[in-house]
């Protein structure tokens, strides 16, 4: 699905195509829409290739000849299933001449949070404060995930004291799998954001 915003009078507004200074959002695009990114709007593929890759880890990427500067970041994702478990997919962010674009394989509730004005200061405009305000809200969110895991840890840990249920075994374990997941995906968003924080790739 591609969307796209732009603010307007400090409101983010969603609009109907894209325009200079805007923001487009590309939530699991069809091969249509990829196409339309990729010779409409200008999107380098390999760009796009990369956001799209589940295996994909966090870094950064710049390319001279074309101008485009390719950020990408792992963000936490909570599993709906019964064994409650927390993984992390990739985002990814191109910032080019006259739009940034967000690119992602599933919806996320980071990219939601920004299009609906939970997030204050967004300004599709600035480019990099609408980049470093993404990942604030995506630490946030892995705040957030893990004081869960906490919460959730402690009960499961008070109920295998109580019975030695196969269940609780499991939920422990998925919530271990779920830390290494957070664990990995954080030291390499570390290493993307400082690298950003030096202000070669990004002004």
């Amino acid at each position: 699905m591609l969307e796209f915003y732009k603010t307007i009078d400090n409101v983010t507004k969603r609009i109907d195509s894209p325009e200079h200074g805007c923001w487009i959002s590309a939530v699991a695009p069809t091969d249509e829409e990829i196409s339309y990114l990729i010779d409409e709007i200008g999107v380098m593929p390999e760009f796009v290739k990369s956001s799209l890759d589940e295996e994909e880890s966090s870094h950064i990427d710049y390319d001279d000849d074309e101008n485009q500067t390719l950020v990408i970041v792992d963000y936490p994702s909570a599993d709906d299933s019964r064994t409650l478990q927390y993984t992390t997919l990739p985002l990814g962010v191109v910032i080019m001449k006259g739009y940034v674009i967000t690119i992602s394989l599933y919806e996320n509730l980071n990219i939601e949070d920004m299009a609906h004005g939970v997030v204050r200061g967004v300004r599709t405009d600035m480019k990099t404060r609408f980049l470093l305000l993404l990942l604030l809200r995506i630490s946030q969110r892995f705040l957030i995930y893990l004081r869960q895991i906490d919460r959730l840890s402690s009960k499961t840990e008070q109920k295998l004291h109580q019975s030695m249920k196969n269940e609780e075994l499991i939920q422990m374990l998925g919530l271990e799998k779920s830390l290494v997941y957070f664990s990995t995906s954080l030291k390499t968003d570390e290493i993307t954001l400082n690298k950003i924080m030096r202000g070669k790739l990004i002004k």
